[in-house]
């Protein structure tokens, strides 16, 4: 008899991660699966042929439905709401960001980026499912219509469709170690404190976007142009030397890409990423929703 534990749920946890955009409901979605094949009879189990397939097309489904409610749940959430980032095994302690042995190195650039999570929430939740289960988990669209409950055709439109989204987002990061020596000149120049060289880092037409998840000292509202996202970087700084807290920065692999991660005293951690196109920083994203950074919390930030 076909049993749960031949399902991979390391892979199962990465498409729903994929999908919903945090730890948390990628893990119920996949416990919800399995709550659905422990309540089969056992002669349902012993017709799937393969248990990771049906575990796949199942939690497909689940995250489909939750996508779709989604949005009505976070017309209600305090501020922007931005994907979670999840860390790398690389930590930097003079400024490069290394994954832990070559293979995972070599891997870094193919990984999927916090520019891309972030866009992906812009999708429809069939578009979103479409593109994630074919072009990042290889499925075939024959399998996806399983899950979407569409024709092949149809799914194979879905996923164009977001790619040409995708596209015209201009979602393309720049290579591994363009973007990290970005990343470097943007702690630099944060750290210098002095406005004109922080600027000097940023486009003309940069954007910031903080999910505080309600937490004090963040944008409610995206902060746009060079000057005012600098003056609202800075100030995290200022206020922070000013209640005597002192602000540890470092650069860390976050979603196979080097970002600081900011450590006060007193005070949870957040995650800085950044979006770089043509050797300036186009998108800055700021994560400081304690419920979104247990990965860094729980081993004590």
């Amino acid at each position: 008899m076909p049993e749960a534990e031949d399902a991979d749920r390391g892979r199962l946890v990465a498409t729903a991660f994929r999908l919903l955009g945090t730890t948390a409901d990628a893990e119920d979605a996949v416990q919800e699966a399995f709550v659905r094949w422990f309540r089969m009879e056992r002669a349902e189990r012993d017709a799937v042929r393969n248990v990771d397939a049906w575990f796949t097309t199942v939690v497909g489904r689940i995250c489909l439905d939750v996508l779709g409610s989604a949005r009505a749940r976070r017309e209600q959430y305090v501020g922007e709401w931005l994907p979670e980032p999840r860390p790398g095994d690389g930590v930097v302690a003079t400024g490069s960001a290394r994954a832990s042995d070559p293979a995972e190195q070599a891997s870094v650039g193919d990984q999927v980026t916090t520019a891309l999570m972030v866009v992906l929430e812009a999708l429809t939740p069939a578009e979103r499912v479409a593109f994630v289960l074919h072009d990042l988990f290889g499925l075939s669209f024959v399998e996806i219509a399983e899950v979407v409950g569409r024709s092949p055709q149809a799914c194979r439109k879905l996923a164009s469709d977001a790619r040409r989204d995708l596209r015209e987002r201009k979602v393309r990061d720049a290579e591994p170690a363009e973007h990290e020596r970005v990343v470097t000149a943007f702690l630099v120049a944060a750290g210098s404190g002095r406005l004109d060289d922080l600027v000097a880092v940023l486009d003309p037409s940069v954007t910031l976007v903080t999910d505080g998840g309600g937490r004090a000292g963040m944008a409610r509202r995206p902060v746009r142009g060079a000057e005012r996202v600098a003056r609202f970087l800075l100030g995290i700084v200022q206020k922070a030397e000013r209640q005597g807290r002192e602000v540890l920065p470092s650069i860390e692999l976050v979603d196979g890409r080097a970002a600081i991660v900011l450590r006060e005293d007193g005070d949870d951690p957040f995650v800085i990423t950044l979006h770089v196109v043509r050797e300036v920083v186009q998108d800055v994203w700021i994560q400081a929703n304690p419920a979104k950074l247990r990965a860094w919390t729980a081993t004590g930030g």
